[in-house]
């Protein structure tokens, strides 16, 4: 099972949309343009992998980024500012069971 929970919206003005993403997976995050705030990693898993691509709902189209956790862990958690605007959508692929939140709208 994929545990895969997007939000809509925020608690007041300039608050922003969150997808929590804990495991494998190629989850589309968004269907459409917008903005990739942050993505924070809550548990790192050892030589772990996330790819971000503008794209709709595959793993293609343009990479944004790609963030590889080290062979030996330094510390648990780390918050990585983005703010930068998608065309056609955000998708996002962990290739370990990384606990990350991504921030969007």
């Amino acid at each position: 099972m994929t545990a895969v929970t997007p939000i809509a919206g925020g608690v007041g003005p300039g608050s922003h949309a969150y997808t929590n993403i804990a495991s494998a997976t190629t989850p589309p995050v968004k269907a459409s343009e917008g903005t990739l705030h942050r993505i924070t990693i809550n548990k790192k898993v050892l030589s772990g992998v996330i790819t971000i691509y503008d794209h709709p709902s595959a793993a293609s189209g343009n990479k944004i980024a790609t963030i590889t956790n080290p062979g030996t862990l330094l510390d648990n958690a780390q918050t990585l500012e983005y703010g930068v605007h998608f065309k056609l959508g955000l998708t996002i692929v962990t290739g370990a069971a990384d606990d990350i939140t991504v921030v969007w709208d």
